[in-house]
């Protein structure tokens, strides 16, 4: 009897260290992110995942970042930033376009003529002009990332284009209202979704086509359901879309301000860099796939691309008119951004 309640007292040491070392062990600060891509896509494995452990490891344990992908937490992806910005997770990666009109200053950074085509040269061009140009739209939530896609190129169905002519009338799928504006410049009718409603579209022909990056090719199967991958001459493309990593403001405020530095300092032009890398790499990524699959990758000439350019001027000025009857001067921002980008391209 003695040996068994020596023996079960021992036990209960034991387990008093584990719980002990347990909590000693867990992280101070436990945050929530969220965002509406499948584990498999480049924006989950190849960014967030990498950004959120840098995170924790410059902390030495005291942030945990728990990743929810494909909206598992609830919702649809156009409720992304109202999530953040209420609080209902700590964190979020979203598309600024499914929330239509709610980033108007920073849509200037989709508008034709603004990306020419290095991604990381327009993610820092977007960090560089937010503090005095983008920054008014952004209460109730600090972000820590803003960057955008390869550029939306276009994905056909069955149909071959290679002018602004072959796209009149067709029902196209865009996730924002400035690509939506591309393409009625175009003639094209927009169609809509948010990137996993695409599959369903394509195959059951409710839309013709697609404006996408060619990096969502591989983990949706695209090239399962599209015959034709188009570009203009040297990968430009029909604008592009901005994303976000972003915290809710009041989660943000109440960290240490040394955590608070590790976040910026995980989050700043290396990594602004390295993120426009990333998303350009798996452009090549994805165009492999679909070549490989026996679909027809179009890089148009530069005559025809014009005629693409020439129709899709008037996106910029219906922009800048938008823009100038808020009080916001419209052309300032359009040509500051140009420049900006410009100043970045290697």
């Amino acid at each position: 009897m003695k040996l068994m309640k020596k023996m079960g007292v021992l036990a209960l040491g034991v387990a008093t260290v584990v719980m002990v070392g347990s909590a000693a062990n867990a992280a101070e600060i436990n945050l929530k992110f969220h965002h509406f891509l499948s584990p498999k896509s480049p924006a989950h494995a190849k960014m967030i995942v990498p950004w959120a452990e840098r995170i924790e490891k410059a902390s030495n344990g005291r942030v945990k970042i728990d990743i929810f992908p494909s909206m598992s937490l609830g919702g649809r992806p156009p409720q992304l930033p109202r999530q953040v910005r209420d609080g209902v997770v700590d964190l979020a990666w979203f598309l600024n376009g499914y929330a239509s009109g709610l980033f108007p200053r920073t849509e200037v950074f989709e508008l034709p003529g603004v990306h020419q085509g290095q991604s990381a040269a327009t993610n820092r061009a977007m960090a560089e002009m937010f503090p005095d140009y983008l920054a008014a739209e952004y209460k109730g939530l600090k972000p820590l990332l803003l960057h955008v896609h390869g550029g939306n190129a276009i994905h056909m169905v069955d149909k071959e284009v290679r002018s602004p002519a072959d796209m009149k009338g067709l029902k196209i799928r865009i996730p924002s209202r400035t690509g939506a504006w591309v393409l009625e410049s175009l003639g094209a009718s927009p169609v809509k979704t948010s990137v996993p409603e695409l599959p369903a579209a394509l195959s059951k022909k409710v839309v013709d086509g697609a404006l996408i990056p060619f990096e969502i090719i591989p983990p949706l199967k695209i090239q399962e359901q599209t015959k034709y991958q188009i570009e203009g001459p040297g990968g430009k493309r029909l604008g592009t879309a901005t994303f976000q990593i972003a915290m809710n403001q009041d989660a943000w405020d109440k960290l240490p301000a040394d955590i608070q530095k590790i976040f910026m300092d995980n989050s700043g032009p290396e990594w602004q860099t390295e993120v426009g890398n990333i998303w350009d790499a798996s452009e090549k990524g994805g165009i492999a796939v679909a070549v490989k699959a026996g679909n027809k990758h179009i890089q148009l000439s530069e005559a025809e691309w014009a005629e693409f350019e020439k129709k899709t001027a008037s996106v910029v000025d219906r922009w800048i008119e938008e823009m100038d009857a808020k009080g916001i001067d419209g052309r300032k921002y359009y040509d500051t951004a140009v420049a900006t980008v410009s100043k970045y391209m290697k």
